[in-house]
């Protein structure tokens, strides 16, 4: 007969890891929402809009590691995991955003694996469709990277025409 341990809650290893992706996302909101502040603020509206976009699916990311760690009867630690970089130039932020979603998508692999390891096959369920996000946001960063490398400072004058309004006619 298996003994027990009272009081431990046999998902303790769920729940750090939904933790941990609760602090790397929220880490994440914040560094995109600073990139979409930046950049709204020099007048690139799609690009600031990207990350505005793409910081809102973090939440839900936030938001979903949340609610299968309370599901799991534990508790949710509200701390993110880094500091926001204040990065002023757009290419060096598209690149640090691709590289983040690499790192999460990477890290959220290995933690796939370990759920799988502890049994808890619903919280690997999570960290999967977690990868599928971070990849796509991946995709879409290095897309920008590369119309940047590609067509130079001409890319970004455009943005800046996008966002413009026509003036009322009087």
């Amino acid at each position: 007969m298996r003994k027990q341990v009272k009081n431990q809650n046999p998902f303790e290893t769920s729940i750090k890891l939904l933790n941990a992706v609760v602090a790397d996302e929220l880490t994440a909101v914040m560094q995109y929402m600073y990139f979409h502040f930046r950049c709204d603020d020099m007048g690139y509206k799609p690009i600031a809009a990207l990350f505005r976009r793409i910081g809102i699916q973090e939440m839900m990311h936030v938001e979903w590691a949340a609610e299968r760690a309370m599901f799991l009867k534990g508790e949710v630690e509200m701390v993110p995991s880094g500091k926001v970089n204040k990065i002023h130039d757009v290419r060096e932020m598209l690149a640090k955003a691709r590289d983040m979603e690499m790192e999460a998508r990477l890290d959220y692999a290995k933690m796939a694996a370990e759920a799988t390891a502890a049994g808890d096959f619903l919280t690997k369920d999570l960290f999967e469709r977690l990868i599928a996000d971070e990849e796509s946001h991946w995709d879409q960063f290095d897309q920008q990277v590369d119309h940047i490398d590609n067509f130079g400072e001409a890319y970004l004058a455009l943005q800046s025409f996008e966002g413009e309004q026509p003036a009322a006619a009087e």
